[in-house]
């Protein structure tokens, strides 16, 4: 199954079902909006069975592995890019920007399969 969905503040909606694998682009978790990421990334955890695939700052890379290893999750940064963000936000100051991203996998111990 494939769910997807757009979360503009609080999670929309409550599921109930688990995931064999939950990929996700959560906000960064700067400015207003400090930690929402981790939100995001705990929810992801919880409807899974298999492993979470998640793009995050790699300037808070260190942080999510040190935080979900701590947690005996197996964390893996898979790629590392650019995203190109468009100014859509008035705290937004330049029309575009790169930013570094990781794109990470985070699973738990039996699941070292490659999920």
């Amino acid at each position: 199954a494939v769910v997807s969905t757009q979360s503009t503040g609080n999670m929309p909606f409550r599921l109930d079902v688990k995931f064999d694998t939950v990929v996700m682009n959560p906000p960064f978790g700067t400015k207003n909006n400090e930690g929402i990421d981790m939100i995001f990334l705990e929810a992801g955890l919880e409807r899974c069975t298999g492993a979470v695939y998640s793009f995050h700052k790699s300037s808070t890379r260190d942080y999510i592995v040190k935080r979900f290893e701590d947690k005996n999750y197996q964390v893996t940064v898979i790629a590392e890019m650019k995203f190109k963000i468009l100014q859509m936000f008035k705290m937004h100051r330049k029309k575009e920007v790169f930013v570094d991203v990781d794109f990470i996998r985070i699973a738990g111990k039996s699941s070292s399969n490659g999920s």
